[in-house]
């Protein structure tokens, strides 16, 4: 096996696709935040694929790192000894469907370790994008005013002045020092999984400047440009075993490797405040109805992923794959779709929602990915407020059947104790549960999940039906075990379930 740099390029066969174009004439045009897998499969592949057309030298990728440990320091220097090139395999069966260098990041910065060199990069004249990808529960709003929280630790940090710790503290920072230089302000594109994450990534940005300097934030607000975007594709944690197997199946014996399925799909608004690569040669879709892709996506794919994760990790699935091989899953996504979810989203026009959800099933289900369920429940308490959090408030304002939201929660409730029916523990990993919501979790109270600081924003301990569901359903859930509790869910509707 040969390792990956930019030496042994020439060496790799036909199989792997190789950059065609001369990487030393690249020069660094985007910044992008959190270089997780996510975002070489996804952007990364976009620009790869616009780096291969005329006049696109100027969009090379500047990587930026904000996590420190040793597990960030070992990506930066795993980047640093491949010239930071990466192999993206597309997995449509056990056997790689296709294997591709990619070569569109040029540079990578570990933030903690080099604070004044990523500020540099993003007051550089050439950087005209820096685009994100910092999870949903990276944006520190406030689940119940909606607005930008300056009372974090560091948050309180950046603002007090000196080497900033948040992707806010160094855009903003960066952004003064443009002002002063006479420079206009750089693009902030999101690609994290947000309803409208362009607008919100201007709150925070704006409301961050506003705390140090009024004008800043009014420049910023006038001259800066947010655009909306959706980004879609399955991009799973790559463990050692599947790396080595990726090794041995493509001879690239790469530390950063990633895979995908097939699927992939980007929509993001035109307003580009400094100029952007031709997107669409990638395949990117240009659409002032953003928002409703991102409704669709949103509150029907990611929030399926979220309702399924749970219950089919309490019945000893760790793969997604294999939680949708139970009869009992894909009847419930179905049941979701056609009696809570479906008729509360407008989709874009000439849309079909069917074609959609089915599409998401075989998604799903694609045992290549080997997408594990830990993964998609990382982070649940951010993730269900954002996918399901509007699909909760309509249901209870309407009177609707809150029986399926109740069995998330219920589920997330028990997930939250690591162990599933049999008595296997697995890994639970939620950052934005502190320690006084474990401390309720812990103390008794049957509704305490109710009243965890990011569900404060549901009021779901004040509406009397959904407390009835929940206890319902979390009674035969302690009782019976999961499964038997969804197979009576689902007989609740059978009667409806292509309603």
């Amino acid at each position: 096996m040969i390792k990956l740099n930019r030496d042994t390029l020439p060496s790799f066969g036909p199989t792997v696709t190789r950059p065609t174009y001369d990487r030393d004439r690249l020069r660094v045009g985007i910044v992008h935040f959190g270089v997780g897998n996510f975002h070489r499969v996804h952007q990364g592949i976009a620009i790869e694929a616009c780096l291969h057309h005329p006049d696109h030298e100027e969009w090379g990728i500047c990587g930026v790192g904000l996590m420190d440990g040793p597990a960030a320091r070992e990506k930066a220097e795993a980047y640093r000894r491949q010239d930071n090139l990466y192999t993206v395999t597309e997995l449509a069966s056990q056997t790689p469907h296709e294997t591709q260098i990619v070569g569109a990041m040029i540079e990578y910065l570990h933030a903690p370790g080099a604070p004044e060199a990523v500020l540099a990069r993003l007051a550089d004249a050439a950087t005209r994008i820096v685009s994100l990808t910092i999870t949903e529960g990276g944006y520190n709003i406030d689940e119940v005013s909606g607005e930008f929280r300056l009372d974090t630790p560091d948050i309180r940090h950046d603002l007090a002045g000196g080497a900033p710790r948040t992707v806010f503290g160094y855009i903003v920072t960066a952004l003064a020092r443009r002002r002063r230089a006479g420079l206009p302000p750089f693009t902030v594109m999101s690609c994290d999984n947000l309803q409208r994450n362009g607008d919100i990534s201007r709150r925070c940005v704006v409301s961050f400047a506003r705390a140090i300097d009024a004008d800043l934030a009014d420049w910023i607000d006038k001259n800066g440009a947010f655009p909306n975007s959706m980004v879609d594709r399955i991009a799973p944690q790559v463990p050692e075993d599947e790396r080595r197997r990726l090794v041995t199946a493509t001879g690239v014996d790469d530390l950063l490797a990633a895979t995908c399925e097939t699927y992939t799909s980007w929509v993001v608004e035109d307003r580009f405040c400094a100029g952007r690569p031709r997107l669409e040669l990638a395949g990117v879709v240009f659409s002032d109805e953003v928002p409703a892709y991102v409704a669709v996506k949103g509150r029907l794919s990611n929030a399926a992923h979220m309702l399924m994760c749970y219950p089919a990790l309490l019945m000893g699935s760790r793969f997604v794959d294999e939680g949708m091989r139970h009869p009992d899953i894909p009847r419930l996504l179905r049941h979701f779709w056609n009696l809570d979810a479906s008729r509360l989203v407008d989709p874009p026009s000439g849309y079909s929602v069917e074609a959609f959800t089915e599409k998401v099933i075989e998604r799903f289900a694609n045992p290549a990915i080997k997408d594990q369920l830990t993964r998609v429940a990382h982070d649940g308490a951010s993730k269900i407020v954002v996918f399901h959090g509007k699909t909760i408030a309509q249901l209870i304002a309407n009177g609707g059947d809150l029986t399926r939201e109740a069995f998330l929660i219920a589920c997330f409730e028990r997930y939250l104790g690591g162990i599933d029916d049999e008595g296997v523990p697995f890994d639970v990993n939620e950052p934005h549960i502190g320690s006084a919501d474990w401390a309720k979790l812990r103390g008794g109270d049957p509704l305490a999940v109710l009243d965890i600081e990011a569900f404060r924003g549901f009021g779901l301990r004040g509406s009397p039906r959904f407390v009835a569901a929940y206890q319902s359903v979390a009674k035969q859930l302690a009782s019976q075990g999961t499964a038997a509790t969804l197979a009576q869910l689902l007989a609740q509707g059978r009667d409806h379930e292509h309603g």
